[in-house]
């Protein structure tokens, strides 16, 4: 050894050359260490580690300079990518996570939160060709809330999915148009508005409230998600790992071969420009076999004007002018439940005097605790001490907390969980993990209140995921589920294809010793990625079966008498649906319940002779210079039905579904899956995306509308809810004196085996063998 500059130098056998201070013959304190490759580190050393401050430079090129922590690059630092990229922000293990800047060498660039190497969280990506992003993002792809703005002056605010328009959102046209809708997979779906350049649509800043920023980005990055901010807030020297080696001759190895890992970290993760729609200069004529063949009309600059359209899958299948100062109405007397509805319901975005708040924070905190409780409980068959009221888990929750529970923002409380083993053994039944139930209904996401609470008066709560919808229940419904959970759970058991609702827990809250509140968590019946187009909740009769004709049907729920179309199934698939429907009405006549319905979902499938009729030539619309990349196109096929592969399926089932696939007559009796070109490929079960063809007649009140029959392919989701209504002596002498009055057909409240008879007829009238 000799001594250089004050330092010393270490010339090891293998090439490896360290120049800097030691401790107990272990590099400490300031060094300098060159690998026989070629790799160098100048800087801190801590117990012979790379720790603290340095600087990194590869053979390559590639040069880091930063927090590094036991030999990797942890803290906050910058690194230069041979291929001209460079990242500055936080580092964890070697990858980028937390706050941090990226700019690529195509001149892109990103900023904001990353986690395990890739966007996540809130951040800002701009594109060389001026287009640029503000919002969440998720593994790497836009998703969540965002503003999409083009170069050209489009901008889109509104919902994303794995880098495609999806949800509700605005779409801003340069020509000063904007439509105000809904997106499925980066087409438009559903209901929407259309107001033509020159008109005046409904104020964004909701929409701006919403997000927290406006369309500039204005509000977006705070002091805490600067870069100085993290600079300062930089770990100092963690993870300490044990260090018992001394330096040998053999040198001190490369750390988690640094010399050629950032490789995979320069890539771009193939991120392109989410396309932009057709211009707001979009064709306007209603559905006709004597429309103009896909050239659009010229939207009067009409302020007072607007368009209600409607979509399936990219395709625009009707339209009606509307007086704008309805719309404008329309849009203020609703403006404060829309709000309501769209957000999230969490702790921080309700004010503690919200009752809603105070009952879903303490469904949370009761169920957490009651699913942990039952965790390390062996799993065993259920017995009959397990039902009825006796078989019940009771806690107090004081809001300071106690030895059992914790602390809360609520009010006191006491949790009363009925029939715990019951029910832990149905969602097992269903193949629920714990954990995941737990975390889907407790979660930092919260519960969100639906607004349509329905005729008996029931408040609904929809779970983060949407996979469960939790609904109060009255007194004498508790008591109905309480009575037949024992042949409930005996039903569900035996038969895995059941239509009928699936319950997963019965809960009640009581505040202040006196207000009670009951609660039933169900699956989610229409739990699917798919938009439902139309619901429906079918009884089979006729009084007060009907809705308001001016609320838009694709939120709301439908009754009998709105229902215009008849569906036609496989024979095989139909077979097995009525099989299943007659066992579940057996069941609940056997119980004496009554009205009782089929919910049905109806996801629409745009038909090829609609999309002939009603797109415009690819080039009518377009923006000069518009690119495609990224563009979603409307699929050439509506569905098809093939033969079931596991292997590629798209998702899981929800937490309604427990049975097999099942077997169809047009493929040879063999089970099917559905597949959705474009979209998705789905099992095939009993209730669950179940194909069929349908016809529909557009009818119209205005005089410029046209009546057209067009075939849809659909995907139907059904089950039978409301079965907690039970038939007694006094609802008998109301049905006798109705009697008097109505049509059998129109009484609602008839003996349990004539109900179910009226229930299965109509049924076998409205679903159909394929012919």
């Amino acid at each position: 050894m000799e001594d250089i500059q004050g330092l010393t130098e270490n010339v090891l056998s293998n090439g490896d050359v360290y120049i800097g201070n030691f401790k107990d013959g272990l590099p400490h304190g300031k060094g300098k260490y060159t690998w026989f490759e070629g790799t160098i580190y100048e800087g801190d050393w801590e117990d012979g580690k790379m720790t603290g401050k340095g600087k990194i430079i590869w053979p390559s090129g590639e040069k880091y300079e930063g927090d590094i922590s036991d030999g990797s690059l942890h803290g906050f630092g910058t690194f230069n990518y041979s291929g001209g990229s460079i990242y500055s922000g936080a580092w964890r293990m070697n990858i980028h996570h937390g706050i941090g800047r990226k700019i690529y060498a195509n001149l892109d660039s990103y900023e904001g939160s990353w986690k395990e190497g890739k966007p996540e969280g809130c951040g800002r990506h701009f594109w060389s060709s001026g287009n640029s992003y503000i919002g969440n993002w998720k593994g790497g792809q836009i998703c969540g809330k965002g503003i999409m703005k083009w170069v050209n002056g489009d901008y889109f605010i509104g919902f994303w999915l794995n880098g495609f328009r999806h949800g509700s959102g605005v779409y801003h046209f340069a020509d000063g148009a904007y439509y105000f809708g809904s997106w499925s997979k980066g087409l438009k779906d559903g209901k929407g508005t259309f107001y033509p350049a020159g008109s005046k649509p409904p104020s964004l800043e909701k929409w701006h409230n919403f997000l927290g920023y406006d369309i500039d980005g204005k509000g977006f990055l705070s002091r805490t998600l600067s870069l100085n901010s993290v600079k300062e807030k930089a770990p100092k020297r963690g993870l300490k790992h044990s260090f018992s080696e001394r330096i040998s001759h053999t040198g001190i190895s490369n750390p988690g071969g640094l010399s050629n890992w950032p490789t995979w970290m320069d890539e771009s993760w193939g991120l392109s420009d989410p396309s932009r729609e057709p211009s707001g200069d979009e064709y306007s004529h209603v559905v006709s076999h004597t429309s103009d063949q896909g050239q659009h009309n010229v939207l009067p600059h009409n302020d007072r004007m607007a368009y209600e359209r409607e979509y399936m899958q990219g395709v625009l299948i009707q339209e009606r002018l509307k007086d704008y100062k309805k719309l404008l109405h329309r849009s203020k007397e609703q403006k404060k439940t829309t709000v309501k509805e769209a957000k999230k319901v969490s702790c921080v975005n309700f004010s503690e005097s919200h009752r809603s708040f105070y009952l879903m924070l303490n469904l949370q905190l009761g169920i957490r605790y009651s699913v942990g409780k039952l965790t390390p409980v062996p799993m065993r068959e259920v017995r009959s001490s397990d039902f009825g009221k006796r078989a019940r888990m009771v806690m107090y929750f004081p809001r300071k907390g106690s030895q059992f529970t914790p602390s809360h923002y609520s009010v006191d409380f006491c949790w009363k969980d009925y029939c715990p083993i019951v029910f832990r053994n149905l969602r097992l039944m269903f193949k629920l993990d714990a954990a995941e139930y737990m975390m889907s209904i407790c979660g930092d996401g919260g519960l969100r209140e639906l607004s349509s609470p329905g005729k008996s008066g029931s408040i609904f709560y929809l779970s983060e995921d949407d996979r469960f919808v939790i609904k109060t229940l009255k007194k004498s419904e508790l008591k109905v589920l309480l009575k037949m959970l024992p042949k409930y759970y005996d039903h569900v058991k035996e038969h895995e294809n059941t239509l009928i609702t699936k319950f997963f827990g019965l809960h009640r809250i009581t505040i202040n010793g006196r207000s009670k509140v009951r609660f039933v968590v169900m699956g989610n019946m229409l739990y699917t990625e798919l938009r439902i187009h139309r619901r429906y909740d079918l009884k089979g009769s006729t009084l007060g079966r009907f809705t308001d004709g001016d609320k838009p049907k694709d939120v709301i729920t439908m009754k009998d008498l709105d229902l215009s179309y008849e569906f036609h199934m496989d024979k095989l698939l139909r077979q097995s649906l009525f099989k299943q429907i007659s066992l579940d009405c057996m069941f609940l006549e056997s119980l004496h319940i009554i009205d009782y319905s089929l919910l049905l979902g109806v996801h629409f499938r745009a038909p090829e002779k609609l999309k002939a009729l009603l797109e415009p030539p690819a080039t009518a619309h377009d923006h000069a210079g518009e690119s495609s990349q990224g563009e979603s196109t409307v699929p050439s096929k509506a569905l098809i039905l093939v033969t079931h592969e596991p292997s590629n399926l798209t998702t899981a089932p929800g937490p309604h579904v427990r049975g097999g696939p099942l077997k169809a007559y047009s493929l040879g009796d063999s089970e099917v899956d559905v597949l959705l070109p474009g979209t998705a490929r789905f099992r095939v079960q009993l209730g669950v995306n179940m194909p069929a063809q349908t016809s529909h007649k557009l009818v119209e009140n205005k005089p410029e509308s046209s009546e057209v029959e067009l075939p849809y392919d659909v995907v139907l989701y059904m089950g039978i809810i409301d079965i907690l209504q039970e038939y007694n002596v006094k609802k008998k002498l109301e049905n006798a004196y109705k009697s008097l009055r109505y049509d059998p057909l129109s009484i609602s409240v008839v003996e349990p085996h004539l109900y179910a008879a009226r229930f299965k007829s109509f049924l076998e009238k409205i679903f159909h063998d394929l012919p």
